[in-house]
């Protein structure tokens, strides 16, 4: 799934490509794609102009003039992809978005339709459903903020990373990096964390998700950006994806578990933790 960084990459991308631009059409192939609570009738968006782009969380949102805004959640396997606009959409297209003086249409490319589109009022839209319940953005999450949050909190860090209303945005992939980079077990309880394993922690996600987008995300499976090119930080993984592989920092092999789901990576020797009954032993 798509987390912030690619998120940002996209929407970065297609800024540059749509902001400013007026919409000719919009052709909603599977219908089921609009959700429920917003506006289904997607035709009232011809001829309004696309004022600006933004994330929050995994969420991107494109808005239009007269304040009306799409918020796309690309789930599994949604993408963006510029295609000339002689170009019949492929089987997996769900929406195709025409644009005025423009020789390639935007099409929204969903393989398992597990992405969802919502029109809504630009207005109030952080306080509305679904980004309500959003924590904060990490990038601008002061520390204090950060510390404030955390406090009182009992469950495992990797859980508690991918829990969208402690903080949006970060996934399976970049959790894990981040947890190496702070030397942090994934199943270290968040309640035992010291002064400064908490602003190393902090640090990490600012320090993990910058360079994430820098480098325009991780291509693990399927992801590119709008324009097909794709990400290179998993060149850069630390451990994601490298089970039994040798930790770059201390050589020692490392581990996958399954926490809450998810496998997790992680190296024993780097990432301890004598608090947590489940700590690999020396």
């Amino acid at each position: 799934m798509p987390e912030l960084p690619e998120v940002e990459t996209i929407a970065r991308t297609l800024s540059r490509r749509v902001a400013g631009k007026r919409l000719a059409a919009c052709r909603l192939i599977f219908p089921p794609l609009m959700r429920a609570g917003s506006r289904r009738d997607v035709s009232g968006i011809i001829g309004r102009r696309v004022e600006g782009l933004g994330r929050r969380g995994k969420y991107l949102m494109i808005h239009l003039q007269g304040g009306l805004s799409l918020v796309f959640h690309l789930k599994m396997t949604g993408q963006f992809r510029f295609v000339p606009q002689r170009q019949k959409p492929d089987k997996h297209t769900r929406l195709v978005l025409t644009f005025r003086g423009s020789t390639e249409d935007l099409h929204f490319r969903d393989v398992r339709k597990f992405g969802c589109l919502y029109a809504l009022p630009t207005e109030g839209l952080t306080d509305a459903p679904p980004v309500a319940g959003l924590g904060p953005e990490p990038l601008t999450l002061s520390f204090e903020g950060f510390r404030r949050r955390i406090r009182g909190r009992t469950g495992r860090l990797k859980s508690l990373l991918l829990n969208q209303s402690f903080i949006a945005g970060i996934g399976n992939i970049y959790a894990d990096e981040i947890l190496f980079r702070s030397r942090l077990h994934p199943l270290r309880l968040a309640s035992r964390l010291k002064a400064e394993e908490l602003r190393r922690l902090w640090l990490s996600i600012k320090a993990v998700l910058n360079k994430a987008i820098e480098r325009g995300g991780s291509s693990v499976r399927d992801y590119a950006n709008a324009e097909g090119q794709r990400g290179r930080y998993q060149e850069v993984h630390r451990v994601y994806g490298r089970e039994s592989l040798p930790c770059f920092r201390c050589g020692a092999p490392l581990k996958r578990r399954v926490i809450g789901g998810r496998s997790s990576f992680f190296c024993p020797r780097c990432q301890r933790d004598p608090n947590c009954l489940f700590a690999e032993k020396k």
